[in-house]
Order: C-alpha cells, then sequence, then structure tokens
C-alpha cells in the first residue's frame, strides 16, 4: 500500500529489515494524510569505545567519531540509513525517528585519546551521521567531544547540514590556530522547495551558506561537500553552490555522487513517485548511466565517482566550477603538532 506523505520526513516507508522476518508497517488507512506521527523517539547507546576505523581505501579518513546513530534530519538520500539495521531497526522511518545516543562519547574520547597507543591524526566527525542534528541542540554531545579535542589539540575534519556548528565557533575557532580544524558545509541544492522534502529537517539552504560566512569570519577553515549530486535533479545547480559557497567565504569543495546502498535505493525511488513523479524515469536512468546499469555500484573507488561518460560530465563541471569560483578541490593539511595529553587528564585518568 502506498504510504501518504509525512510532513518533516524524508520517506513514509518503514521497510523490513534485512537481518530480521519481522517488519511493522504504518497503514495509510489507519493515519490521516497529515498525522505527524511517529514522533522522534531516543535510545542510550551503552558502546565502550567511541572511535571507529575506517579500513575503505576510497574514504579520506581513518578514524571516525559518531556520537549519533540514526539521523532526525531524515535525507531521503542517506547512504548511512542501511546502518540501522544493524541495531534492528528499519533504514526507512526508524532512522530518522529513532535515534540512538552516546551521551558517553566525550568521556569514552578523553579516554581513547590518553591511552598510549593512540597515534595524534585527523578524526572525522559525522562520518556516519549528523553530529549536529536537532537532538544536539539541547544534549551537547558534539559540543563536549569537541571540547575534549580542543584540550588534546587533536584535529578534527566535520561535515555538517546545520546551522547548528556555528554555536560552537569559540572551540572550532580555537582548534583552527593550531590548524587543527576543517568543517564542511554540505550543500546539496540551493533550492529551498526541494530541499524542504529532500532533507526535511536540515537548517534551509541559506542558512548552510550563513554558516559558511560566520565561520570563515572567525578563523574557522571552511569548505562546501556538494553531496550528494544528483543527476537530473540537482547536478545542474554545482556551478552555483559552489559559487555561492565561494561568495560566503569556503576554501576548499569536494563533491560525491548519489549512493543508494541495499534498502535505500527502494525508499528513493518511492519518494520520486511520491514527490517529484514527472522526473522519476529520468533521474533513475541517468543514475543507472552512472552505475553500470544499476542503482548503485558498491565496488570501491568507481562507488564513490560512478562510471561512464556522464559521471565524466559531471566531474569536469565540478573541476571548472571551482577553478571559476576560485576554491580547490580539496581541503586543508590539517597538523597534529600541537597533540598533547594533558597531565591533569592523565592523572584523572589513573
Amino acid at each position: 500500500m502506498k504510504q501518504p506523505k509525512i510532513h518533516g520526513r524524508g520517506t513514509a516507508e518503514n521497510p523490513s529489515n534485512r537481518f530480521r522476518p519481522t517488519v511493522y508497517e504504518r497503514d495509510a488507512e489507519w493515519n490521516e494524510p497529515d498525522d505527524p506521527a511517529p514522533k522522534t523517539q531516543f535510545y542510550r547507546d551503552a558502546s565502550v569505545s567511541i572511535i571507529a576505523r575506517n579500513t575503505s581505501p576510497d574514504i579520506g579518513f581513518e578514524v571516525s567519531i559518531n556520537p549519533y546513530r540514526g539521523c532526525e534530519h531524515g535525507c531521503v538520500y542517506c547512504y548511512a540509513r542501511p546502518y540501522h539495521e544493524y541495531l534492528g531497526f528499519s533504514a526507512g522511518l526508524d532512522f530518522e525517528t529513532k535515534i540512538v545516543v552516546k551521551e558517553n562519547a566525550p568521556d569514552l574520547l578523553r579516554r581513547e585519546l590518553l591511552a598510549p597507543k593512540w597515534k595524534p591524526q585527523v578524526l572525522s566527525m559525522s562520518g556516519v551521521t549528523d553530529c549536529y542534528q536537532p537532538i544536539e541542540r539541547r544534549l551537547q554531545v558534539t559540543r563536549k567531544c569537541l571540547q575534549v579535542l580542543a584540550e588534546f589539540r587533536n584535529p578534527v575534519a566535520i561535515v555538517t547540514k546545520n546551522l547548528l556548528v556555528t554555536r560552537d565557533i569559540d572551540l572550532l575557532a580555537d582548534l583552527a590556530r593550531d590548524n587543527a580544524v576543517a568543517v564542511f558545509l554540505s550543500v546539496t541544492t540551493l533550492d529551498a522547495d526541494l530541499a524542504r522534502i529532500m532533507e526535511p529537517r536540515t537548517a534551509q539552504p541559506n542558512a548552510r551558506l550563513r554558516a559558511i560566512r560566520e565561520l570563515t569570519k572567525a578563523g574557522v577553515p571552511v569548505g562546501v561537500m556538494v553531496a550528494p549530486v544528483i543527476p537530473g535533479l540537482t547536478d545542474h545547480e554545482l556551478p552555483a553552490i559552489l559559487k555561492a559557497a565561494a561568495d560566503a567565504g569556503a576554501r576548499f569543495a569536494g563533491m560525491v555522487p548519489i549512493r543508494l546502498p541495499y534498502g535505500v535505493a527502494d525508499l528513493f525511488q518511492q519518494w520520486l513517485e511520491r514527490h517529484l513523479p514527472e522526473r522519476k524515469e529520468k533521474v533513475l536512468a541517468q543514475i543507472r548511466a552512472m552505475r553500470d546499469g544499476k542503482l548503485n555500484d558498491p565496488d570501491f573507488g568507481s562507488r564513490m565517482r560512478g562510471k561512464g561518460i556522464l559521471a565524466e560530465q559531471i566531474a569536469k563541471m565540478f573541476a571548472v566550477a571551482c577553478r571559476r569560483a576560485g576554491i580547490p578541490e580539496h581541503g586543508p593539511q590539517l597538523s597534529t603538532a600541537a597533540f598533547r595529553r594533558p597531565l591533569g587528564a592523565q592523572m584523572e585518568l589513573l
């Protein structure tokens, strides 16, 4: 049964978890079309470690921290949705309505940075889900992690879609003095109406550009991440996004074509049918043109770039637009030179 739109949610579907035989579906006949349910629920995470290590050769970081599992931003295309299935949830509505919070992330981070085996290196934040999603305003788990990183002078690279990152300008500017921070604002589209249905609980595009301006003014190295680029829907905006970001002060840029792993492909197709039916076939055909006739390519290397003529055209468009905007395609090289293990923290551990 086709599900009704849910205001403020990226998807109306809650498909079965590929690891579990049981599935619960929201019945369209029992709920009003404008029914705001389901509400967001939050769960405590019992993790005993916080730094995750990446072994994928086509990912630009080796270690990362993610204060939250699931993301209330609700971006329909999010490649991280399938990770929620490892927790027993669905990659659909569950991903954006059942958020798992790592309350003890700051304490775990402090302990792991104090460990003799820790070799100073750049930590990525938001490698999976956004560390500045709405609940962060109240819980401040990300801010407390940044306080630890500032204390240790360990470099960090952040990707976010939320203006809330400007709340932490004091800590980011402090780290910037030691070349120990870089922030990417993810800008997928400049079309506020499209963003509202595709990324329903993120900051609007003009607010993300405002974040770039405010961070730049504070001396924080900031760039733009145009990801995902969706052929037939947002790819034509590449030059405009890069120019707007550069005008706001962005100093570097990145780009990744859309990826639709596992159940995300079905969720994205259903979203197109619900919101943009007239564009559905064109968008899907162009995605397939970049993915060897499929909607997803899991192969290392090509999964982050795409294949074929269309993928090459988008990459060239991005490179030309970066040159015209006057910003390089790669972020800064952060430094670990200022890393330290504070004496007080070491005594506290003992």
